[in-house]
């Protein structure tokens, strides 16, 4: 069951305290295309959002991954756009030159060769033997026409997305090294911080169609109007096994990819796609919906998924029949599309986990784990050693591949299994309290009864971890007395702090115990289903009073010498309702905070800091603590970084992200000016042009030409003429 966002009107409220600092964090980005790569290899990244001006860093989370910038394109107004398209339009004539600092930076300026093929119009290969000399200048010229050129072909004047119009081209570098799994990217700017999107180190050789234009306006009854129009070589593209391939679909759109397999090959076929963009504000179901097919040489359907499980990603395991080609296509299963709707689908004889068993263990006892899945022979999996209390992400590795994680929840109280009585009717379980039971669905319709004994006045809770550790169980719990009255019972119960959960069936009581006796806790799936994949955590104790703390967003940005603020929620557990005390851990010198208390009983709070800073290099890592006396013993959390994101018009999550990045930022920056502009000479003077520019209409033109000029898109000739006019014009 869905619901809205439950800390929504409290956080109304801090919007009052944190709305300007709120301003500074509007750095965003919507996609990163691709979304990832293969170890030990260097490729092209585009990243579409908005207010990343001045952008001076992409970061990738962990180690093994480097990232170098190399174009941005802002969004021109239409004066901008004309300038450009002048200075192009000269450009192209012959005897046009280009002056010698000009023609060196474009000697060493690497095109974005992620908007388009690498060659340049109309160059030819100096290797070949028919190749005319080609000058330095003339080879530089031409880059300088290419470049404006690709700006107009990416320039969207009635973008479907405004947020995704500024684009940002980086190439990144993945270490052989590099340890494989979910990342997590953001852009630096002069200006502030992005959000974070996910980013993925992966195993095998990768393909990346060629990108998507910025998706345009559709318009209700000429929606076809504003469909993606690509040539039949860019449907269908041919691909050896095994591979990663990344794209994008647009609406209507299709895209297909062909490849040769043997007999008895054991394929898996998943994807990636909401895990790329968790939540889409205004679409339903609030994703991209992906829907794999699969099909012969002869366009017969062999396998088709559009989901697995209750995960909006499909994952398919396929046994080929025989040897042949074979055909796997992927697009929206309502024919949406947009440059955010952005893939990754791995296919090969590679390991994948579908479940594991049990769900967890007790911090500081070994435990054995079943694995279930494609391709696990001889594979090993295990907890980390050092383990702490939580949830962590585990893989299986099997030679050089490792798969695909799945969540396992550590926890102190003692564990046992749930004893299934095969033979006779089914007897409860008898446990002593505080007990975890792993356990799972055996047959259909299978009902758990565990019998504890328990006392008057007594509270007890009863709690199942199951749909948030990957279990595919609709869980449904109920309490009853010796006599078999039922006490309290629970089908959902909403967790906030899941917040890629959109489907919350996990279930959640706490009872106070009427009398002196024996207890059954009755433990089923709503659906009445069953298998080894419908496992379960069900954890019977006395209450255990807690928190966890999320703060948002997840990164901080404050003004020189100023001061700014997060929103930091408070999660509470098994009735815990006092005071948490908040601080920041270890802040660098020249930042402090107050620090703040969120009441008892109460939810979010504002948590400011300031600076005497004027501004930072590059952002630091920082952490936000809550401490609270819980019974006889200080409780001490870390908040989790997160953003506030909407999910189909409505429904709001606290999305999770791995850091929360500080940075303070000078207000005032202007890029420097790395060239000098040459006197004006007076034939760029006109001598008759009428005076018709207001000053300020003229300083706005000035601006405009010398932006551009200072990112390298006009000649020094080109640049003084148009200054030389406007200033010709002005009004005196």
């Amino acid at each position: 069951m869905k619901r809205l966002h439950p800390y929504l009107a409290g956080g109304l409220a801090i919007i009052l305290l944190t709305g300007l600092s709120a301003l500074a964090q509007n750095q965003y980005i919507g996609y990163v295309y691709p979304a990832g790569g293969q170890q030990g290899t260097t490729f092209p990244v585009r990243l579409g959002g908005q207010a990343l001006l001045y952008p001076s860093q992409v970061v990738v989370s962990g180690e093994g991954v480097s990232v170098r910038i190399v174009d941005y394109y802002p969004v021109y107004n239409n004066q901008e756009l004309d300038l450009l398209r002048r200075q192009l339009a000269e450009l192209k004539k012959k005897e046009t030159t280009i002056d010698d600092a000009m023609a060196a930076k474009m000697t060493w300026f690497e095109l974005p060769a992620s908007i388009g093929p690498a060659a340049l119009p109309g160059l030819v290969d100096p290797a070949s033997k028919d190749a005319a000399p080609v000058s330095e200048k003339d080879a530089a010229k031409q880059k300088l026409i290419e470049r404006i050129e690709r700006l107009f072909a990416e320039d969207q004047r009635f973008p479907a997305v405004q947020a995704h119009t500024e684009l940002l081209f980086a190439e990144i570098t993945i270490a052989p090294d590099a340890k494989p799994g979910r990342r997590e990217i953001r852009v630096v700017t002069k200006r502030g911080v992005s959000n974070a999107l996910p980013f993925f180190v992966d195993q095998v050789p990768e393909v990346a169609r060629k990108p998507m234009k910025t998706s345009e306006k559709q318009v209700l009854g000429k929606e076809s109007q504003a469909q993606r129009k690509r040539p039949p070589e860019e449907e269908e593209l041919q691909i050896t096994l095994p591979c990663t391939m990344n794209g994008q679909v647009a609406a209507g759109e299709v895209n297909r990819y062909r490849f040769l397999a043997a007999k008895g090959q054991r394929l898996v076929i998943s994807v990636k796609a909401r895990e790329l963009i968790p939540y889409v504000a205004d679409a339903v179901p609030g994703w991209f919906q992906p829907i794999l097919r699969l099909c012969d040489a002869n366009g017969r359907e062999m396998a088709f998924a559009d989901d697995f499980r209750f995960h909006p990603d499909p994952v398919i395991y396929f046994e080929v029949p025989e040897d042949g080609e074979y055909v796997l296509s992927i697009t929206d299963a309502l024919f949406r599309g947009r440059e955010s709707f952005v893939y990754r689908i791995t296919i090969g004889e590679l390991p994948y986990l579908t479940d594991i068993f049990p769900l967890g263990g007790r911090v500081g006892e070994p435990v054995t784990i079943e694995m279930n899945g494609w391709n696990l022979e001889d594979a090993a999996i295990a907890p980390p050693s050092d383990a702490t209390p939580g949830i962590h992400y585990l893989a299986a590795t099997k030679g050089p591949y490792v798969s695909n994680s799945l969540p396992f929840a550590m926890d102190t109280l003692p564990e046992c299994l749930d004893q299934e009585n095969k033979e006779g009717p089914p007897t409860p379980q008898k446990v002593a309290l505080p007990i975890i039971i792993n356990g799972r669905m055996d047959h259909p319709g299978d009902w758990d009864v565990f019998e504890f004994d328990g006392h008057a006045g007594e509270t007890v809770v009863v709690e199942v971890l199951a749909r948030r550790l990957g279990s595919p169980l609709d869980s449904f719990v109920k309490v009853t007395n010796a006599d078999g009255k039922v006490l309290a019972f629970n089908d959902d119960h909403f967790d906030t702090a899941s917040g890629l959960n959109t489907d919350h069936a996990d279930s959640y009581l706490q009872l106070k115990l009427p009398a002196d006796g024996k207890y059954f806790v009755h433990l089923g799936d709503v659906r009445r289903q069953s298998g080894k994949e419908f496992a379960y955590r069900l954890r019977i104790s006395p209450p255990r009073p807690d928190f966890e703390l999320r703060a948002v967003p997840s990164r901080l940005v404050l003004r020189s010498k100023a001061s700014a603020a997060l929103t930091v929620y408070a999660i509470r557990k098994d009735g815990f309702d006092g005071p948490i005390a908040l601080s920041f851990k270890d802040l660098p010198a020249g930042l402090e905070s107050p620090g703040a208390t969120i009441p008892a009983g109460k939810e979010v709070v504002a948590l400011s800091v300031k600076t005497t800073l004027t501004e930072m290099e590059s952002p630091v890592n920082v952490t936000v603590i809550g401490t609270a006396k819980i019974g006889d013993q200080e409780v001490i959390h870390e908040a989790v970084p997160s953003e506030d994101r909407m999910q189909a018009f409505l429904w709001r999550h606290l999305l999770p992200a791995d850091t929360l990045p500080l940075l303070v930022f000078d207000p005032g920056y202007q890029p420097p000016a790395d060239r000098i502009r040459p006197p004006i000479p007076d034939q760029f003077r006109p001598k008759d042009v009428k005076p018709t520019l207001q000053k300020s209409q003229a300083e706005t033109y000035l601006r405009q030409i010398e932006r551009l000029y200072q990112e390298w898109y006009l000649t020094d000739d080109f640049a003084n003429r148009e200054i030389g006019t406007v200033e010709a014009k002005i009004i005196q």
